[in-house]
């Protein structure tokens, strides 16, 4: 298919575009080149990204004697997009209206990734050096299996390890403690971890907060499992902590669309945002799907067929494995479901 070709007026938005990007990188690149001359940028520091205001990124140094401070950094024009997590090398500059400003030099290769799809139809990264997603389910809303599923294939397809947290245990009963006890038994045999716990009951917290120290890590669920609840337990007064911050650098309100990196009191750090909380997987093709079913991911390439739909196909090696009760026949089917959704079968 040939290339549309645009009118006259298009290609002169475009350029337009193009010089006014370039004017804005250039005015950047000048105004740091002044504090270098100036003398204003401290000796290089390791940091990390701690959140996103607008063009700047807030940046927590590392090492030595700034160690803990915060500072609101420039990016150097040929880094591209940094996202919290990220590790970073900056350069502190000059205190400016009781904030510390700083320019980041470079961005260290990342050890994990979290993407998800934008509404444009892009993959964006969204935070960085990720080591667990904590999938959170509950009695109420109940966790149905397929739902569960799906953040599963998404934390897998990131290559992220997923721990699967049911919250709200006071919700359980003796008309659902089976179905859960089993289905929790189910993905512990599949060789993922569970916890339980209640936000609202702190002594059941032991666990969950020796897992999570030392370690970065994200929380996912479906809307009304306790998030929230839990993160606020986890985290006490950092809401006051982000407010207060907002009103003395006049930089308004934290905004919740903004991922942000919080410090755990007993260590570990977690990376909260709500458009980390869900995922979508209308993007991915079926192959990835399977890929995010970690029993038969390794069946794949035994078919007889290579373009194998696991459907009513001779000598197709997973539905053989499901015949003779080597993979689940509720996950085979939540599988299936799943693919459906991106065919529109």
């Amino acid at each position: 298919m040939s290339k549309r070709k645009l009118t006259r007026r298009q290609t002169w938005r475009v350029e337009k575009i193009q010089e006014e990007k370039a004017a804005r990188v250039q005015k950047k690149e000048s105004g740091i080149s002044t504090l270098l001359q100036a003398g204003e940028l401290g000796a290089e520091t390791a940091g990390r990204v701690i959140a996103h205001f607008g063009s700047l990124v807030e940046i927590e140094a590392l090492q030595g004697e700034l160690q803990g401070q915060r500072y609101r950094c420039h990016l150097r024009a040929n880094l591209g997009s940094l996202v919290t997590g990220d590790n970073v090398v900056f350069r502190p500059g000059p205190e400016v209206n009781g904030v510390h400003s700083g320019v980041v030099e470079m961005v260290q290769e990342r050890q994990s990734e979290l993407s998800r799809p934008n509404p444009y139809n892009e993959i964006k990264p969204v935070a960085a050096n990720i080591d667990f997603i904590v999938l959170v389910i509950a009695p109420e809303p109940e966790a149905h299996a397929n739902l569960i599923d799906r953040y599963l294939v998404a934390a897998e397809n990131c290559g992220i390890e997923p721990i699967i947290l049911l919250n709200k245990t006071d919700l359980i009963n003796d008309s659902n403690r089976d179905h859960f006890i089993k289905m929790l038994h189910s993905y512990e045999q599949l060789g993922y971890r569970t916890l339980r716990v209640c936000s609202q009951d702190d002594s059941s917290l032991g666990e969950l907060k020796e897992f999570l120290n030392g370690r970065t890590s994200v929380f996912v669920g479906q809307s009304g499992v306790g998030k929230s609840s839990l993160i606020g337990t986890l985290l006490p007064g950092e809401e006051l902590k982000v407010g207060a911050l907002s009103e003395n650098t006049r930089k308004g309100k934290h905004t919740t669309t903004t991922a942000r990196l919080y410090h755990f009191p007993a260590g570990g750090d977690l990376i909260d945002s709500p458009g980390i909380r869900e995922f979508g997987l209308w993007h991915m093709s079926e192959d990835e799907v399977l890929y995010g079913f970690r029993e038969l991911r390794p069946l794949a390439g035994y078919c007889r067929f290579r373009d194998c739909a696991h459907e009513q196909e001779p000598g197709c090696a997973i539905r053989a494995a499901v015949k003779k009760g080597d993979i689940s026949e509720r996950r085979f089917d939540s599988y299936r479901r799943i693919v459906q959704t991106l065919t529109g079968l």
